[in-house]
């Protein structure tokens, strides 16, 4: 395979016609560029076009990200694109939120250490004490910022503030026990995941498990998904179940969701930091690694 200096990743959602791909195809080897993988999609329902394409520089056409910006405009212009590029290298900045519960946390700082994420966490925020231990061990910085009714604006002031001074790229709740305010959700639009301890849309809101013991459900699922203002029902990036029967305690419904939840957050956040995902409407193309 060839190799050049830099590997970037390319994404854009059109309007769906013809000639798209080949469109970028042959602007990024006129330009010295190297295609290392492709995916594309076009969703007859919505009449969009998706696409997702690796390349490395090998010559001195693209020089830089600003360069390949300004000689790409005619053909973004030509078919109405939202695109982006960036070098694959680049590591997101990453705040996590979370409340009393730390398996996803846990899940997510350990996945970072070992190199299974590529991200920076920059901070935890919680509303509790809990996991500010465990997260200072990974000499991460926490941020305890309480929350009650009378002072929920303020705090999310805060939280607003804190995502600006760290220049985070993404939010991840992780099993962050609060509701946010719809200027908070609006504020975070496409870089804020949230993973719901059930298999929506069933049992949506407090103690799911406790209602899908009394249901004698079979299955118990998670949901990773963006947060919107309506309350988990934002584009949903993953899912996963694992089987259940009616041996199983309220305890083990509990413990086999917390582990279905983990994993069902880091993958989403892996496919996000990736720039795997593309929103289409209040869906996701997800160009999944196979």
């Amino acid at each position: 395979m060839i190799k050049g200096n830099k590997d970037y990743i390319f994404t854009m959602t059109c309007p769906d016609t013809v000639c798209i791909s080949s469109s970028v195809s042959n602007f990024i080897a006129e330009n010295d560029g190297f295609i290392t993988s492709s995916a594309h999609f076009g969703d007859p329902g919505t009449n969009k076009f998706f696409m997702r394409t690796v390349f490395n520089s090998v010559g001195p056409k693209l020089s830089s990200i600003g360069e390949f910006k300004e000689k790409f405009k005619p053909i973004a212009f030509k078919y109405d694109m939202a695109w982006a590029i960036s070098e694959k290298q680049y590591r997101p900045k990453v705040i996590i939120a979370v409340s009393k519960f730390g398996h996803c946390l846990l899940d997510l700082l350990n996945k970072v250490k070992i190199g299974q994420l590529e991200m920076d966490i920059v901070g935890v925020i919680s509303n509790h004490t809990e996991m500010e231990d465990i997260v200072k061990w990974y000499g991460i910085d926490y941020y305890h910022l309480p929350v009650t009714k009378e002072t929920k604006m303020q705090q999310e002031e805060q939280i607003k503030n804190l995502i600006n001074k760290l220049d985070a790229d993404l939010v991840v709740l992780a099993r962050y026990m609060q509701i946010l305010s719809p200027g908070l959700c609006e504020f975070l639009k496409g870089r804020c995941i949230n993973i719901h301890h059930s298999f929506l849309p069933s049992f949506v809101g407090a103690m799911p498990y406790h209602r899908a013991h009394e249901r004698g459900v079979k299955l118990i699922g998670a949901t990773a998904h963006y947060v919107t203002k309506d309350l988990d029902q934002g584009p949903i990036i993953e899912q996963s179940v694992e089987r259940v029967d009616h041996t199983f305690s309220i305890n083990d419904l509990i413990a086999t969701g917390r582990d279905v939840e983990s994993v069902v957050l880091s993958k989403a956040v892996k496919y996000h930091i990736e720039r795997r995902v593309l929103l289409n409407n209040n869906k996701t193309v997800v160009f999944r690694k196979l």
